[in-house]
């Protein structure tokens, strides 16, 4: 009896494809220095107003996520801001890296935007109320730096520069 397979890690071209032909991330991008990159918009709900997100996604890295506009500080007036990475850009803490509730074998467009969705309808209801409702593990600043450190993905993908037109 042979030992299970474990699941395959996706390629970079099967994440944008995917990305592509996902009605919940219309946007473009594309793959260039090893790096995925993909712009889309999202509104977590009807009312609610429209951000732009990038996601950024390294081979044997992990997916990053920003929220480009509007400014989250700003909205925030300054308030520091819960299940974050960073706040200029803002990168959002979608999962606990260390439980692995993402791995290399799952699709970006079923897993990480809509926890970014999610994201952002949680972080509107903490602007109305000044309470995280949206769960996870809060770290301290000390514990945020460590697994930042032992998890070198976590860090911005640069930005490919745009081709002139």
């Amino acid at each position: 009896m042979s030992a299970p397979s474990r699941p395959r890690r996706l390629t970079l071209a099967q994440q944008h494809v995917n990305l592509k032909g996902s009605p919940i991330t219309r946007g473009d991008g594309g793959i260039a220095g090893g790096a995925l990159t993909w712009r889309f918009k999202a509104s977590p709900s009807p009312i609610s107003r429209m951000y732009d997100l990038r996601l950024t996604y390294r081979v044997n890295g992990v997916p990053a996520t920003f929220v480009d506009q509007p400014d989250l500080t700003s909205l925030a007036s300054g308030a520091r801001i819960p299940h974050l990475y960073s706040e200029r850009p803002a990168r959002l803490c979608l999962y606990f890296p260390s439980a692995y509730e993402w791995r290399p074998s799952m699709l970006l467009d079923r897993t990480i935007v809509p926890w970014a969705v999610l994201w952002l309808w949680y972080f509107e209801d903490w602007l109305a109320t000044g309470e995280w409702r949206g769960g996870g593990v809060h770290v301290s600043p000390d514990v945020e730096a460590e697994i930042i450190a032992n998890n070198p993905g976590l860090i911005e993908v640069p930005q490919p520069e745009k081709e002139a037109a």
